[in-house]
């Protein structure tokens, strides 16, 4: 009997090219909300730092957070790819500073520029590595702490949950 064997790789590759970063983006934002995902990731980053102490969540949300998190960040560096082609630029008025959060104002008129900032110094692993380092930290005591640099990649995903979620609000308001 011969075996059939399907090649999994060729199937994911042309699957993946259906779906584009703001369809995975509004997906995370349905199944997560915006300031419940900057609270769990702030709480995941200090709880990592802390020698004594674990984080309190239950290891199964911590790790669902972790794989949410990825596929965001994977949506993210999609639609930089996706930006070459075009070109999305809103110009708003003035706004408030409890509006902006931690992005800039030109940040907020163009949230790309956070997404291409963000993956212009840290690639797709690296921010892989931060995630699940975090991660590993958090859910654990350890003699020793993280070895990077911690806050740059927090910041970067903090701006990043920011951007998403104006760029996901204005496709909306179209």
């Amino acid at each position: 009997m011969k075996k059939i064997r399907t090649n999994l790789h060729l199937r994911l590759g042309k699957d993946r090219k259906k779906y584009c970063g703001l369809q995975l983006m509004e997906t995370y934002f349905k199944l997560n909300d915006l300031t419940a995902s900057k609270e769990l990731l702030n709480d995941i980053t200090s709880y990592a730092v802390k020698r004594n102490s674990w984080i309190k969540e239950h290891p199964s949300v911590i790790l669902h957070f972790q794989q949410a998190m990825r596929s965001f960040i994977r949506a993210g560096y999609f639609i930089t790819l996706q930006e070459k082609k075009k070109t999305a630029t809103n110009q708003l008025e003035n706004v408030s500073p409890l509006v902006l959060g931690l992005l800039s104002e030109k940040e907020y008129h163009n949230p790309l520029l956070v997404f291409k900032k963000a993956f212009k110094e840290y690639s797709i692993k690296e921010f892989d590595y931060f995630i699940s380092g975090m991660v590993h930290f958090s859910l654990g005591i350890y003699d020793h702490l993280p070895e990077r640099n911690i806050i740059a990649p927090y910041i970067h995903l903090t701006k990043m949950l920011d951007a998403a979620y104006i760029i996901i609000d204005r496709k909306g308001k179209r």
